[in-house]
């Protein structure tokens, strides 16, 4: 009987036990997710027909290409975006404001209008198209 001399390094790798670890890993996920899914009851919302009676305000503040404020259309400044934010949200707790910036606007003038917005705790929006006015 002869004894291989030369020890080369296997070229090949054997991937079979590989093979049947991943199969048992597949299988016992499989189990444990089915298991643990068939006790879960999900109790889903019933879809109402009839829309929503309640109307709520909703204003569009403008920032222009020269950073001026046009609240609703009219120029205003940050003090008296202020003054008619916090009136707006006297009048409905529920309004909100659609902010639009100009392309060329400063951005830092979008920050301070989101920053009026926050200080009169009134909800808001980024306007990402053209509103129609």
């Amino acid at each position: 009987m002869r004894v291989q001399e030369e020890t080369k390094p296997y070229d090949t790798i054997n991937v079979t036990p590989m093979l049947d670890l991943a199969y048992v890993l597949l299988v016992v996920f499989i189990l444990m997710t089915t298991a643990s899914v068939q006790g879960i009851s999900v109790a889903m919302p019933k879809p109402s027909a009839t829309p929503p009676t309640e109307t709520h305000e909703l204003h569009v503040l403008r920032i222009g290409p020269d950073g001026g404020a046009l609240f609703d259309g009219t120029p205003r400044t940050d003090e008296q975006v202020l003054a008619d934010l916090q009136a707006v949200r006297a009048r409905d707790a529920k309004a909100s404001i659609v902010i639009q910036g100009d392309a060329k606007a400063s951005y830092a003038r979008v920050v301070t209008m989101i920053d009026l917005c926050n200080e009169a705790q009134i909800a808001m929006s980024l306007a990402t198209a053209r509103i129609g006015f």
